[in-house]
């Protein structure tokens, strides 16, 4: 038999390795980024179109690469990072396995351009899915720009697996986030088709945080600092009544290099306990110093994923140390019921030395002085005395004539809006068990109806119906309402912001980080607007579908999720059969718009059976 295991040809190969590297535009962006950081740049700008799918361009003013170094950092398993396996225990680097490059080469058109500051002239390059087209000389400023057009152009299926552009542009701002936040002394600059969606100067951390989300954030951040030998932790948390109901804003950074940990966000939510609302999720900024040798980075190929030598201590220290912050800052409840406020003295001030107090002397102060002030202790006043009951009734008038000759009807008139015979008297014809179910007779026996399912479904239809067919009405607001939001969620607003008004909500005005809403639909209190949108993003992280009947339907959705009466809500008789009624008026009131059963029937039969012997 002959032999079937052969070599792939490198351009396969890379195809191959491309797979697992280059998932989507957001993928070159992480890779291109870490490039320009490693190559020690302090000011990186991106530029893309149409959310990547189009371009991808990373320009820095780094180090750039010699005439070799450019044409062999193409290759597979080529890089500048490490020289040997020790090596990886060792790291001070973002990338490390020299495949990014040959990846995003293989599956686009890429243009390089760089140079190195000692040298007069610059690098010129271009490669089309792995194959070299030019090689040129040329007048280039110091450092390096990498374009990389039309990904996937030699991959079709990998390209329509790609989602809409406002999908892909999410997630290139999460990644531009990532890095940005993991290095606040580099200054990034972000365009996206001709309009600069970012101006990041290098800044402190916390003024990095709050410039990369709004304004806002200054007020909820909460800073967390601690070292030991085992871990240096510093960074920020939020205060509770800021939690959210998504988990955007939460990012740990391991030796300034963005991961994900489910263990670790175990030991923030933690020291959280007690002090949020179920299923709040808060928003923390924590930044992890370890020595390198006592992590493994090399576990998955997008290096999010990172192996601690010792996970229990650290989840021990993470968590004592934002619950110490969360006490210090006064959030944390206190059990000490007796305790003074107004004698706890700051962290800050235990290496303050204390001052002399100063005394004041009035020197024109006299105490046998003749003039003393009138000083008065109480507001109270002596009642004047008053006359004689009998002296309210002089000088009256007795207009007993003038009473006479009044006329008053001599029947009693009852009115009423309906007829005797129309009047039917009311029974009682539901029962609510458990603040949960509704139960409620009918021919053949009864039907147990879910409130909250019931009432999604209710809401769910009427909230399609005004964006479909009319315009809602809505209620004006005295003071309109101030709410902000980070850039990335602004533009999924404005996205929204058509549909959002055929449900009832008027916006006012929409600035950079945030809307003003002078209207709210008739079924919406004010206090629930921040809820209902903020659960409108949190479902709409994962996309909007193309088709605006999609959108809408996703949008309905989401607020009969937020508004329906929740489990546990009493219901008054009035209330109990509005939404029983309002149920079975709708089209389909068998499921709730997430295909959930709303009601069952039981006949009278299976009520004699179960009493059947």
């Amino acid at each position: 038999m002959s032999s079937i295991i052969q070599l792939l040809p490198d351009h396969v190969a890379n195809q191959i390795a491309a797979g697992e590297v280059v998932q989507r535009p957001a993928s070159v962006v992480k890779e291109l980024l870490e490039n320009a950081v490693d190559a020690r740049a302090t000011d990186i700008k991106l530029i893309i179109k149409d959310a990547g799918k189009a371009l991808v361009q990373v320009i820095d003013n780094g180090l750039g690469m010699s005439v070799t170094d450019a044409r062999l950092c193409f290759e597979r398993h080529a890089t500048s990072k490490i020289r040997q396996a020790e090596d990886l225990f060792s790291l001070d680097t973002k990338g490390f396995r020299g495949e990014a490059l040959a990846s995003i080469a293989a599956i686009a058109h890429v243009e390089m351009k760089t140079k190195q500051e000692q040298e007069e002239l610059g690098t010129h390059i271009i490669i089309e899915g792995s194959k070299f087209v030019s090689q040129d000389v040329a007048v280039l400023p110091k450092g390096t720009s990498f374009a990389v057009k039309n990904l996937f152009f030699n991959i079709p299926a990998r390209r329509n697996f790609l989602k809409s552009d406002t999908v892909e542009y999410r997630h290139v701002i999460d990644e531009f986030q990532r890095v940005a936040l993991a290095h606040p002394k580099i200054h990034f600059t972000f365009y996206h088709n001709g309009s600069e969606m970012f101006n990041l100067p290098p800044f402190t951390l916390r003024q990095r945080i709050v410039n990369v989300f709004s304004g806002k954030t200054n007020e909820k951040l909460i800073p967390v600092e601690e070292e030991t030998e085992i871990v240096a932790i510093q960074g920020f948390v939020s205060k509770p009544e800021f939690a959210k109901k998504n988990r955007g804003e939460q990012f740990f950074f391991v030796n300034d290099r963005f991961i994900k940990s489910g263990y670790l966000h175990h030991a923030v939510m933690a020291a959280y306990d007690g002090i949020l609302k179920d299923g709040a999720q808060p928003s923390y900024f924590l930044y992890l110093t370890v020595p390198p040798n006592t992590i493994d980075i090399n576990i998955h190929p997008t290096k999010t994923e990172i192996k601690f030598d010792d996970e229990h201590a650290l989840y021990a220290i993470l968590r004592a140390s934002i619950k110490h912050s969360l006490g210090q800052f006064n959030v944390a409840p206190v059990l000490d019921f007796d305790r003074d406020s107004n004698l706890d003295t700051p962290y800050h001030y235990k290496d303050l030395t204390g001052e002399t107090p100063t005394i004041q002397v009035d020197g024109n102060f006299n105490p046998f002085s003749e003039e003393k002030p009138s000083k008065q202790f109480s507001s109270y006043r002596k009642p004047e005395p008053t006359a004689n009951w009998e002296s309210l009734y002089v000088g009256l008038k007795q207009d007993t004539d003038e009473i006479g000759q009044m006329t008053f009807e001599n029947e009693e008139v009852t009115s009423s809006l309906f007829n005797d015979e129309e009047v039917e008297h009311s029974v009682h014809k539901t029962y609510q068990i458990h603040k949960k179910y509704i139960v409620s007779s009918i021919k053949s026996g009864m039907v147990i109806v879910d409130q909250q399912r019931a009432h999604q479904r209710v809401l769910y239809e009427q909230f399609l119906i005004n964006m479909t067919v009319h315009q809602a009405s809505s209620q004006q607001l005295l003071f309109p309402l101030n709410l902000f939001y980070s850039s990335s969620e602004m533009e999924l607003i404005g996205e929204l912001q058509l549909s959002l008004m055929n449900t009832g909500f008027v916006f006012e005005e929409n600035n950079i980080d945030h809307i003003v809403i002078s209207g709210i639909p008739v079924n919406v209190t004010e206090s629930e607007v921040p809820l209902v949108l903020e659960q409108l993003l949190s479902d709409l992280q994962d996309g909007i579908p193309e088709s605006s009947f999609s959108q809408n339907d996703t949008i309905a959705k989401s607020m009969a999720k937020s508004l329906a009466v929740k489990t546990g809500t009493h219901l008054s008789e009035k209330e109990q059969e509005n939404l029983v009624n309002g149920l079975f008026a709708c089209k389909d009131p068998n499921v709730s718009p997430f295909h959930k059963p709303t009601f069952i029937t039981m006949r009278v039969e299976d009520l004699d059976k179960k009493f059947a012997i």
